[in-house]
């Protein structure tokens, strides 16, 4: 009885905490329904509320009804307005649609005319597209047929880029176009030629730049005679010189320059063929020295004396707005030219690099007579490399593009340098091309095919400018003085130059 009782009391002791555990369980079951069901609540209210919201808001909208509105209001439908095809021309449509052109490049510089696309005034500075990060390389290519405007171009943008204070230096000038214009702006044409009164000498020290001390001017004056006589010696003998014709020069140079006050060639001559006896004690030097002291002897006793043999009796005067050099009464000789040319670049360098010189345009005209002279293509070549650190913009004046290949042997170093001149032009004008020479302008000048399909079909005065990766149809505009100092196929045919051709050509070129 006892072990009965006892078994019964273990019993109840296990079963009562697992009652106790089930109630738990059903508690916690009925708390988690009764959130859960306030959650619904609360969400289907939520819900409620803003379909009733959405709903207000669709009876407060007032819409269209589907045949639209009756009356004078009917066009207000909501399907699609259709429209009969319109058809006009660009001039028109170019008001409805005035996004279709070129933005242009602005308004501040120097006015050229028209652009034809958009028909707004076309504007054109290098110095200011270059502050814009718009061109890299301030030099301008101009290229076109005889006649299709491009010498009065090249003659406007650099008088008008004078009144803001640019100036003009034109090396070489082979048909004197350039001397009215200079007289006109109040510069000065100096006329180089046989029977003329004007000389230069070549050694002349010329303009000190400033922010030079003694040494260092001393030093660019010895260097740039050094180079120059170099030049005109490879220009003569049509070769590049030897190491000993270099120390030849070098030392008849130097022997010059200690002796005489004003340096002239015949001195340097007369060293070249018969150097001093304490400088050449073998005779080594005199040997050396003879081909190119006879090369050089032609510029001042053979047939290009006159013009080199003596001081200067003009003065290059870097303030001049404007500075040419007229050769029109030397073009027959095609050596002389170059020797001019050469001799005129020299003259004129040390105002070019001087970076306090100011803006200034150089203009290369006829360049087809000057590139095919390697020691004048490499001064051109240093110039235009030069041109962003001096503040100078070279203009490059082509009849056609294919002008390039008379410019030594396919893949020489000579082809090189002149292709060179293009790539560091990001500015290249082209107006009208013969339909021969398409393909090579093209290819020189990555034209597309529109572009290139357009270049025939140019008239007097427009062109296609290419500047960087931008196009424009300009047509170049003139006033009536301009057209009478700029025009030059009127003055060769002896007519009125304002008599025949309005205000809008571009002159004949």
């Amino acid at each position: 009885m006892k072990g009965w009782e006892e078994g019964r009391l273990h019993s109840a002791v296990l079963v009562a905490p697992r009652r106790e555990r089930r109630r738990d369980r059903c508690a916690r079951k009925a708390a988690a329904k009764s959130l859960l069901a306030e959650d619904r609540e609360t969400r289907k209210a939520n819900e409620k509320a803003k379909a009733d919201t959405l709903a207000a808001e669709r009876r407060a909208t007032v819409t269209l009804p589907k045949a639209g509105d009756p009356g004078p209001a009917a066009l207000r439908t909501p399907g699609r307005l259709r429209l009969p095809r319109h058809q006009d021309t660009s001039a028109t449509l170019a008001g409805a649609y005035p996004f279709l052109a070129e933005g242009g490049l602005g308004s501040d510089g120097v006015f050229v005319g028209q652009d034809l696309y958009s028909g707004s005034s076309f504007v054109y500075d290098p110095w200011v597209l270059y502050a814009r990060g718009l061109i890299t390389a301030p030099n301008l290519v101009l290229a076109g047929i005889v006649g299709a405007g491009k010498s009065a171009l090249a003659k406007s943008l650099y008088t008008r880029s004078i009144p803001f204070g640019r100036r003009v230096y034109v090396p070489g000038d082979p048909k004197g176009e350039h001397t009215a214009v200079a007289e006109a702006v109040g510069g000065k044409a100096i006329a180089l030629g046989h029977g003329m009164p004007n000389r230069l000498n070549p050694l002349d020290k010329g303009p000190r730049p400033g922010g030079l001390d003694d040494i260092q001017w001393a030093a660019q004056v010895t260097s740039r005679r050094r180079d120059l006589v170099g030049a005109l010696a490879e220009t003569v003998l049509d070769r590049r010189l030897t190491p000993l014709e270099h120390t030849a020069i070098d030392v008849a140079l130097a022997d010059t320059v200690r002796t005489a006050e004003v340096p002239v060639l015949p001195m340097v001559v007369d060293r070249l063929l018969a150097p001093d006896r304490t400088l050449d004690s073998d005779g080594r030097l005199a040997e050396d020295g003879r081909l190119v002291g006879h090369a050089l002897r032609r510029l001042v006793a053979g047939d290009l004396a006159g013009l080199f043999d003596g001081p200067s009796t003009v003065r290059f005067d870097p303030s001049l707005p404007m500075i040419s050099l007229d050769l029109s009464r030397v073009t027959e000789n095609a050596m002389l030219i170059s020797v001019l040319m050469t001799c005129a670049s020299a003259w004129m360098e040390s105002a070019l690099l001087d970076p306090a010189g100011g803006q200034r345009w150089v203009v290369y005209d006829e360049a087809w007579r000057l590139m095919s002279h390697p020691a004048l293509l490499r001064r051109m070549d240093a110039h235009w490399r030069l041109a962003r650190h001096y503040g100078i913009a070279n203009m490059l004046i082509f009849h056609k593009l294919s002008d390039l290949d008379i410019v030594g042997d396919s893949g020489s170093a000579m082809r090189a340098l002149a292709s060179s001149l293009l790539a560091n032009a990001e500015t290249r004008v082209v107006y009208r091309q013969e339909s021969d020479q398409l393909g090579s302008t093209a290819a020189a000048l990555g034209l597309t095919g529109t572009e290139q399909s357009l270049l025939p079909t140019l008239g007097t005065g427009q062109g296609l400018w290419r500047i960087k990766h931008r196009s424009f149809v300009v047509q170049h505009q003139l006033h009536p003085a301009e057209l009478e100092l700029f025009e030059t196929g009127a003055r060769a045919s002896g007519l009125n130059p304002g008599a025949h051709l309005s205000s809008e050509t571009g002159g004949i070129g």
